[in-house]
């Protein structure tokens, strides 16, 4: 009954995120907000959504590590899943954006998460948590991240005033019932999650990087081989990037502001694979002449998940 639960409450997470984003951007258009805009903020923490609704429901219940195990997981399934998968279909190029700008700054991202959970590595007996005061710092980089690549975006020579294909009535429908999709359906598949892993004897951090993740990652994998199949196939990688990068800096940030994360059943060796995941996509820009990632690195991309996966749960 747990799994028809968890998938009913992942569907309306799902639908919820999709109305969200459809509405919202329905609504920028209405009131002519450029669609690069709408593109670089709506639809991208669009995608992210559902892990920001399952993070912060699992901070205000107090579930720690289910908040921080979604991240974690989420952003291992984002670089070696759904950039396996993609790269097995077609290679990815990596664009002068990648190169300069998106993976360095995720590389950064993710060594900034490292230090911001290994607090008893620097002060013997602290608690390993990510602090009020971190999740804020995370937060500030995020904004100045988007304000960043916005102003460094450039514009298109004539904005075309597509009128939205919704009416504004039916966009602000898609809005509210979007929201309580999120929320019901979040609640639902919070506690689902939970009573899982404790009919099956697993711990809930498990549970979060294994299962709750890869629920809450199905947007980026459709957005993805979407992107990929229209011939859009810089755009898949870049979502990959960018949504990793909005895990940690705005769903942990978010989070924590809200209340202190301690680890839980998160270890040091998760978050390092976090670390290896952006160190993977890094070596690939920087030591390799053919900028793109091809087959034989999406399988390798699967391998290292199965074996973490195998080890995680062994």
């Amino acid at each position: 009954m747990e799994i028809i639960l968890l998938i009913v409450g992942l569907g309306l997470i799902l639908a919820g995120a999709h109305f969200l984003t459809e509405g919202s951007s329905a609504v920028a258009q209405r009131f002519r907000v450029p669609e690069f805009i709408i593109g670089l903020t709506i639809v991208a923490v669009g995608t992210s959504t559902p892990e920001l609704v399952v993070s912060i429901l699992s901070a205000i219940k107090g579930e720690s590590a289910i908040a921080i195990g979604n991240v974690v997981g989420s952003n291992l399934f984002n670089v070696f899943v759904i950039g396996g998968i993609c790269a097995l279909i077609l290679p990815l190029p990596l664009t002068r954006e990648n190169i300069r700008r998106d993976i360095p700054f995720g590389f950064v991202t993710s060594l900034l998460l490292f230090l911001a959970t290994t607090d008893s590595l620097f002060s013997q007996g602290a608690t390993d948590k990510i602090g009020r005061l971190e999740g804020i710092v995370m937060l500030l980089l995020y904004i100045a991240l988007m304000w960043y690549t916005i102003r460094n975006t450039p514009r298109p020579d004539k904005e075309e005033g597509n009128t939205p294909g919704i009416s504004l009535w039916l966009a602000v429908v898609f809005i509210v019932g979007g929201l309580c999709g999120l929320i019901f359906g979040g609640d639902l598949f919070l506690k689902q999650a939970i009573a899982l892993a404790k009919s099956m004897g697993v711990s809930e951090s498990v549970i979060a990087i294994t299962l709750v993740a890869g629920g809450t990652s199905l947007p980026e994998l459709a957005s993805s081989v979407v992107s990929l199949l229209k011939g859009r196939s810089e755009m898949a990688l870049g979502n990959i990037i960018g949504s990793n990068i909005a895990n940690i800096l705005l769903i942990l940030g978010a989070s924590a502001t809200i209340t202190p994360l301690t680890m839980g059943g998160i270890t040091r060796f998760d978050i390092a694979m976090v670390v290896l995941s952006s160190l993977v996509l890094f070596v690939a820009a920087y030591t390799f002449r053919k900028k793109a990632i091809d087959r034989m690195e999406g399988l390798l991309f699967l391998s290292i998940y199965a074996g973490y996966i195998y080890m995680l749960i062994k």
